[in-house]
């Protein structure tokens, strides 16, 4: 799954070669966004190593049936066009935050 051309970019703030993920979800992350995501709470985000951890089969389908462009294009269905993604530590959690807690951004 990490061959897929977006899944070999953080979801959230688009670092190179995530090696973590939220299975819930069903994203790949890099180890910044992974902390955050662990902020977020387990209600919110479930955060797994890819190497580290050892994984299910429920949790490895809900990776293959979301990975980071069907994420994207539910998670940030409303973003506008001239959005940036944001890179300081404060401001990607508020997006994080924003994007998975309050919905924000989501398609409706």
């Amino acid at each position: 799954m990490l061959r897929d051309e977006d899944n070999k970019y953080c979801v959230d703030c688009d670092a190179k070669g995530p090696r973590w993920d939220s299975w819930n979800l069903g994203i790949f992350l890099c180890i910044r966004c992974a902390g955050i995501h662990r902020n977020l709470g387990v209600h919110i985000s479930r955060v797994k190593s890819v190497n580290l951890d050892s994984w299910t089969p429920e949790q490895v389908v809900s990776l293959q049936q979301m990975g980071n462009s069907r994420a994207r294009a539910v998670y940030e269905a409303n973003l506008p066009d001239s959005f940036r993604r944001p890179q300081t530590d404060s401001t990607l959690e508020g997006f994080t935050r924003a994007k998975y807690e309050a919905k924000k951004h989501i398609a409706k």
